[in-house]
């Protein structure tokens, strides 16, 4: 492979992975809690005809992001309420939210099937930056969006490991009841924890919509939601190793399409079905590995302070 096709391959692996990026640092943060949300397939759905709808209608794309961020949220405040508060099974009330989230998104964008956008987040240099050689135009000739991506991983990251409200999300997430006998309020973290994991699944949403592919099509998350949640699994928690997961899956999306533009005879199923598989095997892996540096202990796990 010549230097050209590397860098646009790569350049396709962080545009095709920024969604994954924004779902999965959603996610880190809710698992982080304690509350597994398998809901973020309906978020990011809810998300992306949100931000597309009130984008076309305010012709402004920040109105959009801002509205993809609060639908995603609003419906991270129903899995919240339905887990955290009446203690519900975590994994029925995100699968409940997912299928919710995707018919709604549905009915809502049913008429906006085929309507153009009126603008979109186009590629810009930045600065000097953009003049690098190899990693000026695979990093820094993006859009606005992956700039917000690169800059939100590294806060997050700071945050979790670096703050102490950092160390009191990973505290309830571990053992609620010894953080609330430090006098953390358990309930308030986890609701927190997932409405922000849910702004953030809808701006992924939102990316696809105004970024990716400027439209708006059913069901067109094709299931980044599920393959973030194992991303979230592959990463062990950290934002960081997450942002290498989703350009590496994002990669994996991408050469795909690198493949058939340049006449090679593959299936399209097969092409389609790659990141699904390397999900599957990247779980394999992952379920090993992880028997060293597993999920919280608290993740799943309804609190009740009565049983403290």
């Amino acid at each position: 492979m010549n230097n050209s096709l590397l860098i646009a391959l790569l350049v396709s692996a962080v545009t095709s992975g920024t969604p994954l990026l924004f779902a999965s640092l959603g996610e880190v943060l809710a698992q982080r809690s304690g509350v597994m949300n398998l809901g973020v397939e309906g978020m990011m759905l809810v998300g992306a005809v949100s931000g597309f709808l009130v984008a076309t209608k305010t012709h402004s794309l920040w109105a959009g992001i801002l509205a993809a961020m609060l639908a995603g949220g609003a419906l991270a405040l129903v899995h919240a309420f339905l887990t955290v508060t009446l203690k519900a099974n975590q994994v029925v009330s995100g699968l409940a939210l997912t299928m919710f989230g995707t018919g709604l998104s549905a009915y809502i964008g049913r008429g906006m099937i085929g309507v153009p956008a009126f603008n979109y987040f186009r590629p810009f240099k930045l600065a000097f930056l953009g003049d690098l050689p190899f990693l000026g135009p695979i990093l820094f000739n993006q859009n606005a969006l992956v700039y917000i991506s690169f800059g939100l991983t590294l806060l997050l990251w700071l945050f979790v490991y670096k703050t102490r409200p950092g160390l009191y999300l990973r505290s309830v997430g571990e053992n609620p009841a010894a953080a609330d006998a430090m006098g953390i309020n358990v309930f308030a973290v986890r609701y927190l924890a997932v409405f922000a994991g849910g702004t953030l699944a809808g701006l992924g949403g939102a990316y696809l919509s105004l970024a990716f592919a400027p439209s708006w099509l059913e069901n067109m998350t094709a299931g980044r939601g599920w393959i973030a949640v194992a991303l979230v699994i592959f990463a062990t928690w950290n934002p960081l190793k997450a942002a290498a997961g989703a350009y590496l899956f994002g990669g994996i999306h991408a050469l795909g399409f690198r493949a058939q533009a340049a006449g090679i005879t593959v299936s399209s199923y097969f092409l389609n079905m790659l990141p699904y598989i390397f999900t599957i095997v990247v779980l394999i892996i992952a379920s090993g590995r992880n028997r060293r540096n597993g999920p919280p202990a608290g993740l799943g796990l309804p609190y009740d302070r009565e049983e403290r």
